[in-house]
Parts: structure tokens; C-alpha cells; sequence
């Protein structure tokens, strides 16, 4: 039975200016994301769960060094691809568990109804089903946003540029263009980079700014207090 392989996730809040010029640093060197549908990149637009006790959103505000979260998640506002996950994270790696499921299985979980999955527990459907019977896992909040994404396969890396991060409570409406959406009082940009064992220096020694912190950055606790 193989180990899992969790992955580093290293946040940075950014300014648009830090964006720009980091951009401009990676464009020529490394290739982008293949779901980007303009030069700017693409639109992520993720609905996440949570139990009756809030535990994901508690483990965060707690800083727990392990947590899950749970979301929906599709791309440009189209439902070709939706793609179910369960983030666990230890420290600062992760490790996700990801499936497509269909428009009408994403609409059964939403009304808090399990779907087929299969018996393990590398299956986010089976994770899911098991969090609605025993937490009474619900829909919480929508989360939006336009990436601009980097990748290089040494490493498995994976550089993103996070911008115009928002919430929306219109939770049965998740996928439409009507949705009306609420700006983070907060910083609303984040650069975030993912890799598997190591990160290559040259790719390192791009992204170096002097002016950049660490965070831990959550968009999911930051939407969710947007409203509280």
C-alpha cells in the first residue's frame, strides 16, 4: 500500500504591483495552467462545507495542525467539470482526494443527500457521505476568485496568483453568473505555491521578494467571518 504524498502549500499575501512583477518574471520561463481561458487566467468558484459544530472553520481559526475541508468546486461558471474534494492538511502539506461527480450528485449533496461512493476512504464522495450522516455536513459558502496559474513538472510545482477573492451566501444558486458577491475586508490577493518534495532553486530565486510574509491564509475562514 503506497504512503500518501502530501504536498508543501506556502502562502503569501501580495499586492497587485508584487503580482504584476512576479508575473512578469514567471511568464517566460514557466508554463500556464491549462484551464486559463483569457491571458489573465481563469475563474475558480468553490462552495464549501461545513458541520453543525463549524469544526473545518474552527480548526483553522484555531491554527489545528490537522484539519479537513470540504468543497465543490468548478471553473469559469461552466459545470463540464466539478470536481468533488477533501483537502486534509498537516502542518503546511496537504493532501487532496479529488473526483468529477455529475450536476445532479452535486446538487444531492447540497440538499445534504448522499451520492454513490465507493468504500474507502481515498474517496471524497465516500468522505463526504460519512460527514453528512454522522456532522450533518451542509453547504456554508461560496468562494470566488481569478487565478493566474504556473506550472513545471519537476517537483510537481505549482506557482498561483490569487486576486478579487470574494463570498457569496447564495448557496442555491452556486454556478450561476447572478450571483451578487461581498469583497474581503481583508487582503484580498495571495500568491501560493505547491510542490511535492522539493522546489526547484531557479524557480525560488524568481519569486524572491525581500517585502513578501508568509501567511496562513485561509479564503474559506476569511469568507465565512466576511458574514459574522
Amino acid at each position: 500500500m503506497n504512503a500518501k504524498m502530501y504536498r508543501v502549500e506556502d502562502k503569501y499575501c501580495c499586492t497587485a504591483q508584487e503580482m504584476y512583477l512576479l508575473q512578469q518574471r514567471l511568464d517566460p520561463v514557466l508554463q500556464a495552467d491549462s484551464n486559463e481561458n483569457t491571458k489573465d487566467g481563469y475563474q475558480v468558484i468553490s462552495l464549501y462545507f461545513d458541520d453543525l459544530a463549524d469544526s473545518c472553520l474552527n480548526a483553522v481559526g484555531e491554527g489545528s495542525y490537522s484539519r479537513l475541508k470540504y468543497r465543490i468546486r468548478i471553473y469559469n461558471h461552466s459545470f463540464d467539470r466539478i470536481s468533488l474534494e477533501v483537502k486534509e492538511k498537516q502542518g503546511s502539506r496537504i493532501y487532496k482526494k479529488t473526483r468529477c461527480i455529475t450536476e445532479n450528485e452535486m446538487h444531492q449533496l447540497m440538499c445534504g443527500q448522499c451520492i454513490p461512493a465507493s468504500a474507502s476512504l481515498e474517496d471524497p464522495a465516500f468522505m463526504f457521505n460519512l460527514a453528512i450522516q454522522t456532522k450533518v455536513l451542509r453547504p456554508k459558502v461560496i468562494v470566488a476568485y481569478e487565478r493566474k496559474a504556473y506550472i513545471y513538472a519537476a517537483g510537481n510545482v505549482r506557482v498561483t496568483f490569487d486576486r478579487n477573492i470574494r463570498g457569496s451566501r447564495q448557496i442555491a444558486d452556486f454556478g450561476s453568473k447572478r450571483i451578487s458577491y461581498d469583497p474581503l475586508r481583508e487582503q484580498d490577493a495571495v500568491l501560493e505555491i505547491k510542490y511535492d518534495e522539493f522546489l526547484p532553486k531557479f524557480i525560488l530565486q524568481l519569486l524572491e521578494q525581500n517585502a513578501l510574509q508568509q501567511t496562513a491564509y485561509s479564503k474559506y475562514r476569511l469568507c465565512r467571518e466576511r458574514y459574522q
